[in-house]
């Protein structure tokens, strides 16, 4: 019982000495914001409400009125360079670096900010130089992300890897599918220059990186034709399916003029109809109705474009069916059914577009690495209106 009542009389005293410290903060909040310039708070307010050129001007007479609150030089120099304005981005920058009582740290910190204002700028040269500087501090990653960056954009695709396995190494997450696209990058430049070997050694390492690379096989199949073996190139074309069936009508083509070289045109045709009931698109009914008309006639052509039609309803194949019936149709009706295809074909071709999965960049041809984010492998193989379609 006693205990009881000491507890109940001990509530009144932790209550005071709760008021008290609440007091005692509230006091240094309000001493600590009274002490902040009031510019800042305009500044604030205008970057609330979206207004960053009038932010601008109030952090600048910050900055004038203070020239040692370096917070206020950070995010001046980001506004500026998030607008565009990277002279005055690096101008803010350098003068803090240029500070003598800078404490380290933020030393650090606006070196940082300096190599994105650089790379922003396309400078690109000092921006290297800057982030090579700051591997080893804690903007590490962020440093070694950078200089992947330059080391894609200036093609320098050997440095790229370096970099990739660097930030691989720096637990900054898996990069081994960038580290393949590099390989293939450094193998198309070997076979542009006849080097084929050199290309398959290239892309022996690439498959090492990423076992999926569709593309690394694709290339190491041009590796084995430009060397002669065409039979060693179909086997290897043929293992993009076990890889991803979907990518197969990137290598249909390829696969279809590999048979006609060794003379068996309709085991690729057998081949590629497999293909069809497994990842159906229009870029490989597109290989397929070419080889069907050579081998088997339009009828079989027509009869394969129907059956595709029945299975995936997309104004493509539709485009296809029209294409197939005028080569055989009747004089009177040829005019009107060229009019029809011609007006369904100029719509199509506002649908037979790859897009990018992660930035929404449209293309009429098939990119490894989008022209619009730079990211890679984000555009699947199948056009546009065969995506809407599946979804």
């Amino acid at each position: 019982m006693e205990f009881e009542i000491w507890w109940l009389l001990g509530i009144p005293v932790f209550f005071a000495l709760g008021w008290i410290a609440a007091r005692v903060d509230i006091k240094q909040l309000v001493s600590e914001s009274r002490s902040l310039p009031r510019g800042y708070f305009k500044g604030l307010n205008f970057l609330l409400n979206e207004q960053p050129d009038k932010a601008i001007d109030a952090f600048i007479e910050i900055v004038k009125l203070d020239p040692e609150t370096a917070e206020m030089h950070f995010a001046l120099g980001n506004l500026f360079r998030r607008r565009g304005e990277t002279e005055r981005a690096i101008r803010v920058h350098q003068n803090l670096l240029s500070r003598p009582d800078l404490p380290i740290e933020q030393q650090v910190h606006a070196q940082y900010e300096l190599g994105m204002d650089y790379l922003k700028a396309g400078l690109l040269d000092r921006a290297e130089e800057t982030f090579n500087l700051l591997v080893d501090t804690q903007y590490g990653v962020q440093a070694r992300r950078a200089l992947l960056e330059i080391f894609q954009r200036e093609k320098e695709w050997r440095r790229a890897i370096a970099a990739a396995e660097g930030l691989q190494e720096s637990g900054a997450g898996a990069q081994h599918k960038e580290i393949a696209q590099f390989y293939c990058e450094l193998a198309q430049d070997a076979l542009v220059h006849m080097q084929p070997a050199d290309a398959m050694q290239l892309l022996d390492k690439a498959l090492q990186a990423d076992r999926k690379s569709v593309r690394a096989t694709m290339l190491y199949g041009d590796a084995q034709t430009a060397q002669g073996d065409i039979e060693g190139a179909l086997k290897t074309w043929r293992r993009v399916e076990q890889q991803s069936v979907p990518h197969v009508a990137l290598v249909a083509a390829r696969l279809m003029d590999g048979y006609r070289k060794v003379g068996r045109p309709q085991e690729g045709v057998n081949l590629l109809r497999s293909y069809l009931s497994e990842a159906s698109s229009i870029d490989l009914i597109e290989v397929v109705f070419k080889a069907v008309i050579e081998l088997n006639g339009v009828d079989a052509a027509k009869q394969l474009v129907v059956e595709e039609l029945r299975r995936n309803p997309t104004l493509l194949g539709l485009d296809k069916l029209l294409e197939a019936r005028l080569m055989d149709a009747p004089a009177n009706v040829w005019e009107e059914l060229s009019m029809v295809k011609n007006l369904v074909h100029g719509y199509t071709q506002k649908l037979a577009r790859y897009q990018c999965s992660h930035c929404g960049f449209k293309a009429r041809q098939y990119y490894w690495q989008c022209p619009g984010c730079s990211k890679w492998e984000t555009y699947p193989p199948r056009r546009t209106e065969e995506l809407n379609v599946m979804n």
